[in-house]
């Protein structure tokens, strides 16, 4: 076993659970905080956009069972790369995109696809997801884990109020 963690922003992390969530080799998927200058942090310090962190999933898995390449070719397609306000409906620098890597290996893969994704001529805009050494890790509160399995009903209303599931459509599922 090579159990390794990956660190991915994408917006709200309610919506970033549930992609990576239940897939073989995913031992766990947190929610939590990463980037910011403010010591374990709260959601509601966090979502203010004053501590410099981004809402984060951590997944911890095993990269002989679901390499770390296979988890990156997951989390693009969940985002708009292009947009550096935010994502969707959530407005701010806490709900910016980035991949935080956890190794040298991490961070050549993570540039690769991202140029991948800037080459692929998929976007107009330049694409603006960071690619940042990660840093210390702060679980979020107990209610915001797992919310897509604790709270279906509010889950499934704010992915659609949001709009990324018709982003996903539209960018990134390909036409037949």
């Amino acid at each position: 076993m090579a159990i390794e963690k990956a660190t991915f922003a994408g917006g709200c992390f309610w919506c970033m659970v549930q992609p990576f969530d239940q897939l073989p080799g995913i031992k766990v998927v947190e929610s939590g905080y990463m980037g910011g200058t403010v010591e374990a942090p709260s959601y509601e310090q966090v979502k203010t956009g004053e501590t410099g962190h981004l809402e984060v999933v951590q997944i911890t898995f095993d990269s002989a069972l679901f390499p770390y390449e296979k988890l990156l070719e997951l989390y693009w397609p969940q985002i708009d790369p292009t947009d550096e306000g935010g994502q969707f409906q959530d407005r701010g620098s806490q709900y910016t995109t980035a991949i935080f890597y956890h190794s040298t290996e991490q961070q050549a893969q993570a540039l690769a696809t991202k140029q991948e994704v800037a080459d692929s001529g998929r976007f107009k805009k330049p694409i603006v997801t960071a690619v940042r050494p990660a840093e210390a890790f702060y679980l979020a509160e107990q209610e915001h884990q797992d919310f897509y399995k604790k709270e279906p009903s509010a889950y499934k209303a704010d992915r659609k109020q949001s709009g990324r599931d018709e982003f996903i459509e539209e960018n990134w599922q390909r036409k037949n």
